[in-house]
């Protein structure tokens, strides 16, 4: 038992001695095997989020008796102990609350415990490092400079040139990385410092690309505080919401500065894995060069909105003028004085009308379905401030720490505590909703009003965060066409079943884009993709996220049902955050510890 946790508690901080009391009995019954007596101290009504460290997996157990179940698989192999107060427990309202550190027989990990009535209402255990593979960080950091002579000592530049030179040639990666967007950037930044041998191949010409190749209005909807990559931030001089070419430039220069083996100009063919030997065949075409990887382990960072969703409509195909997905459109510039419509009423299909106007386009927005609308400044106020934003940083509150209180919260009920923060929303900007709707716009709050957040989390579609396109339709300088279904697409335009028509010289879908494992059914097979089954979403059985309750992102940064196979993606707030999770997970495999994954995700929707 750990020195913290055997201070002797002061009437003068109940907190502290409530949180070292739980503590104490809490790592008793853990060190003597006793899963029942363990899983007594969770209330009736209790949520324990695992990030690696107990499970292996990425995995919330609900109540004493998924918490008994689980510590009665895992005990004997995870052997936690050394749990141990880190920073001052605070209590409100009934909670005690505390942040934690503590140790397993193979890593050590951070958490975040509240209580009720002296028991266990949340519980997260995250796992910071594996023992014996930390990274090279602080005081650990490498020397670089090499004093003293060696002869025919090679430069850093010359190893790194070899190095990129050998790497899928002469010595093969253990991780292949598919996708160098953010995504595949954030975990190849994560498996450098941990030592595991990994390439990323990107079809783009550089890094970045797949900013700078959007739509010419694109940025960031996300504030900068939300937004830092792995080990190095942005500049405190940094835009708020920064533009897409700027990002661009960011993740090439990131690229360069972690050292990561970026092989851009790089197309898959073909991958398939061999189960006796646990490795991938990966034929890729490396810039009309065809090389085949063997990498043991296989990640999908395509992006969770990352294959179009490119809708079929009766008649597409005989219309004359340009149409085309909004992961295509290069822009507004050619469109001046000519006529446009937009289907679609979520975050692209707002950016490229805005863009379309401004550029002097007629331009109409076809909304097929309610949508979630919410005021970039007020999801800033009312919605992130208290995580991201300076004034959390100043009261002691960083990214990290940020993502950890946010990771804290079960999402079985992370809706209850977005509710409140919506309907505040609501209240505020009543004139700015109720002129949306005056104007025809058709808005919802979510399943059960709980916003943005949850949309995004169940379905990754939805809203839009304003920045100036919603008071573009209140105007009418963007045209609106709601709740009316299309019949067909015309030679010249867009036909309603009304009987109405809108002419268009440009016809954009900006219908979304659909399940990450469409990638792997691509690259792979059908079959791998239907193993694996839907990724993305809770199962919360509301729009567009089927159920069963799953409690966890399906499929994303763990084990799949197929061997080897991982998805990595979601925003650059869940790039950042849960990289270090599967990244953990990968060296530990490649350093070949034993990783026995409890809770592995059933499949209950195909790949289809």
């Amino acid at each position: 038992m750990s020195e913290t946790l055997e201070r002797p508690a002061t009437v003068e901080n109940d907190a502290r001695a409530t949180v070292t009391a739980w503590l104490q009995a809490f790592e008793a019954a853990l060190s003597a095997g006793d899963a029942d007596a363990a899983a007594e101290m969770f209330a009736p009504v209790s949520f324990w989020r695992d990030l690696v460290t107990f499970t292996w997996n990425i995995r919330t157990m609900e109540g004493p008796d998924e918490v008994r179940d689980m510590l009665k698989a895992v005990l004997a192999d995870v052997q936690p102990g050394h749990f141990a107060i880190a920073g001052e427990p605070s209590e409100a309202d009934g909670v005690t609350e505390a942040w934690i550190s503590f140790e397993t027989a193979v890593a050590r990990g951070n958490g975040l415990l509240r209580l009720k009535e002296g028991k266990a209402w949340t519980l997260l255990t995250a796992m910071t490092e594996l023992k014996g593979f930390e990274e090279p960080l602080a005081d650990r950091r490498p020397m670089g400079a090499e004093h003293g002579s060696e002869a025919g000592r090679k430069s850093w530049l010359e190893k790194r040139q070899q190095e990129a030179a050998e790497l899928g040639y002469q010595t093969q990666p253990y991780v292949l990385i598919v996708g160098g967007g953010q995504g595949g950037i954030a975990l190849g930044a994560r498996l450098r410092q941990l030592g595991v041998p990994t390439i990323i191949v990107e079809r783009n010409d550089r890094p970045g690309d797949s900013w700078r190749k959007r739509y010419k209005s694109l940025c960031l909807h996300d504030p900068v505080w939300y937004d830092h990559l792995p080990y190095l931030e942005f500049p405190k001089n940094w835009p708020v919401f920064a533009p897409k070419d700027k990002i661009g430039d960011w993740l090439e220069m990131y690229t360069k500065i972690m050292e990561l083996n970026y092989w851009s100009r790089t197309t898959c063919r073909s991958a398939s894995f061999d189960e006796a030997s646990g490795e991938w065949t990966v034929v890729v075409d490396r810039d009309g060069e065809e090389v085949t990887l063997r990498p043991k382990q296989l990640v999908l960072a395509t992006g969770m909105s990352g294959k179009p969703n490119m809708p079929t409509i009766k008649g597409m195909e005989r219309f004359q003028g340009e149409h085309h997905h909004s992961s295509q459109h290069p822009g507004p510039d050619a469109w001046k004085g000519k006529k446009a419509v937009v289907i679609g009423s979520n975050n692209s299909a707002h950016d490229i009308c805005a863009a379309l106007y401004e550029a002097g386009a007629d331009v109409t927005m076809v909304q097929r379905s309610t949508t979630h609308i919410v005021k970039s400044d007020s999801l800033m106020e009312h919605g992130l401030g208290a995580l991201y934003s300076e004034r959390a940083v100043a009261s002691g509150i960083d990214t990290t720490k940020a993502d950890m209180i946010f990771a804290s919260l079960p999402y079985r009920i992370l809706h209850e505590f977005q509710i409140p923060i919506y309907d505040k929303i609501r209240e505020v900007d009543a004139e700015f909703y109720a002129a949306l709707e005056k104007a025809g716009f058709m808005l919802d709050y979510g399943a059960d009003d709980s916003g943005l957040f949850m949309k995004y989390l169940r379905r990754g579609s939805g809203y839009y965060i304003d920045v100036g396109a919603s008071q573009l339709i209140i105007d009418g300088k963007i045209k609106l066409k709601s709740g009316v279904e299309i019949e067909e697409i015309t030679e010249t335009g867009v036909r309603f079943v009304d009987g109405t028509e809108l002419p268009a010289d440009l016809i954009v879908y900006a219908t979304g884009y659909g399940s990450m494992n469409g990638w792997a059914a691509d690259l792979i097979s059908q079959e791998v993709a239907d193993r694996v089954g839907k990724v993305w979403g809770l199962g919360s059985d509301t729009p567009k996220d089927p159920g069963p309750w799953e409690g966890e992102q399906r499929n994303m940064w763990k084990p799949t049902q197929q061997p080897n196979l991982w998805f990595h993606g979601g925003n650059l707030h869940q790039s950042r955050h849960y990289s270090l999770y599967l990244a953990l997970q990968l060296k530990a495999r490649e350093a070949g510890m034993a990783t026995p994954v409890y809770g592995l995700q059933d499949v209950h929707h195909s790949g289809r």
